[in-house]
Formats: C-alpha cells, sequence, structure tokens
C-alpha cells in the first residue's frame, strides 16, 4: 500500500495512475478534494484501489491523521512517496523571504512531515520503503532559483540521514533526482529545457527504480552526467556556465 503526496498534478497525478494500472491500493494526498476526488475516479476506473486525502504537508498533525486514515482503511503503509513540492522564479536580488519560506516548507519540511507520519510504524514492522522525490537541481545551485535548489538539496540530505539510520533494518530508502519533466510546474517556460521528458516515461522510470529497491535514481542519465560534472568543476568555472544557462524564463 503507498501513501503518495502530492499527488493532484505532474509527477505525483501520473505516478497515482500508473501505480494504479499494477494494482497497488493508493493514498492520495494534497490539498483539493475535489481534484482528488476526480483522481480517485480516474484510478478507480483502471480497476485500481484509491482512497483520496485532503490534506496540507506543511501541517504534521494533519498529515498524520491521513496516514491513520489509510493505516485504517487498508493497513500498514509499505511506500511513502514523499512528492509534494512547488517551484518559484526569483533574482536572488529580489528576493522575498515568505517565498523562500513557502518553498521549504512545502518541499522539504512537508516531506519531514511525510517520514514522521509512516516511519514509526514502519520500525515496528522493521519493514516499508522511503521514497523522496528530488531533483538533479539538489545537486548545484541554478540562476534565479535559490529557494527551489535549496529545499531539494535539504530533501536529498535529509533522506540520506535517514538511510543511514535505517541501515540496520529492513525499511528501504530512495531518492529520486529527475531532470526537466513536462509538468504544470514547467510549462510555460521560455527557455529551451535540455532533454524534457514528458511525464509518463518520468513515471515509469521512478517506479521501476522503487521497484528495484535503488537507493538513488537520476535521470534522464544525458543530464545526470552534466550535472555530476558540474559537481566537481572549479567554482569560477561552475559560475561562468551557469549564469548563462538559466531555465527558469
Amino acid at each position: 500500500m503507498v501513501l503518495l503526496t502530492g499527488a493532484s498534478s505532474g509527477i505525483g497525478k501520473e505516478l497515482s495512475l500508473q501505480l494504479g494500472q499494477k494494482g497497488a491500493k493508493l493514498g492520495l494526498l494534497a490539498r483539493r478534494q475535489d481534484v482528488l476526488d476526480t483522481l480517485v475516479d480516474q484510478v478507480r476506473k483502471q480497476q485500481g484501489i484509491a482512497l483520496a486525502l485532503p490534506a496540507d504537508v506543511r501541517d504534521a498533525e494533519s498529515l498524520r491523521a491521513a496516514a491513520d486514515r489509510l493505516r485504517l482503511e487498508f493497513g500498514p503503509i509499505d511506500v511513502m512517496i514523499a512528492n509534494a513540492g512547488i517551484g518559484t522564479s526569483s533574482h536572488a536580488t529580489k528576493l522575498k523571504p515568505e517565498q523562500v519560506a513557502e518553498v521549504i516548507n512545502i518541499n522539504l519540511i512537508g516531506a519531514a512531515n511525510g517520514v514522521a507520519a509512516v516511519l514509526p510504524e514502519m520500525q515496528t514492522r522493521d519493514a516499508g520503503h522511503l521514497v523522496a522525490i528530488s531533483s538533479l537541481s539538489a545537486y548545484r545551485g541554478l540562476p534565479k532559483s535559490a529557494a527551489y535548489c535549496a529545499s531539494k538539496a535539504g530533501l536529498s540530505s535529509f533522506f540520506e540521514s535517514v538511510r543511514v539510520d535505517v541501515r540496520n533494518t529492513k525499511i528501504k530508502v530512495t531518492i529520486i533526482h529527475p531532470g526537466f519533466i513536462r509538468t504544470p510546474l514547467t510549462a510555460g517556460r521560455e527557455a529551451k529545457m535540455p532533454f524534457l521528458m514528458e511525464v509518463d516515461e518520468a513515471g515509469r522510470k521512478i517506479i521501476s527504480a522503487i521497484e528495484l529497491g535503488k537507493k538513488s535514481y537520476a535521470f534522464p542519465w544525458q543530464l545526470a552526467s552534466v550535472v555530476r560534472a558540474g559537481m566537481i568543476m572549479p567554482n569560477f568555472m561552475y559560475d561562468w556556465i551557469a549564469a548563462r544557462s538559466s531555465f527558469r524564463e
């Protein structure tokens, strides 16, 4: 049984539909009840099983209550996919602290709330799988993306620490680092996004990585290779290249 946050659109919606087709029992969590109800109907039409869980990942008590409801309905949570996330584009000189806080609270604190809602029960059972949908932007800072990059870098480090903490148990942790995916989050950008991938293909790759129990998975490989090269570049070289490669326009 799977608890999926940020299920109402983009990667979350696609994962919901693909996992439903595979016969998974799903707890679909997002803020919008009406959108979740529509998605549940779509999953059920594919012979899947799903439960709408309207909640805000920033509210730890609300998320915990949603997880408890899911356990009551379907039984133990086997997989928790922390997918809820937002993005923002802002030059550092025009930074608004409240926007940074919102991105951090949803992308990072929301994921931490998800872990807190499921990990104690997984520990009791000595079974379970925690999955973070991070980003290739977690590796190095990008122009006009300070809040987003910080949230994803924090998310990856958070789940990496959790993975180390549970290394002597049967609980698995997977960190997914996608590149550019065609979703509402990337819609409307004028900048050409390299190796842009359709959301259905991205969904298949993510599910495959989860099923294989990979500790970390970055894709597409072409862009992941470029990003990894950037990690070992001297700072002056990276700054010069990154400043000319804004994908937030």
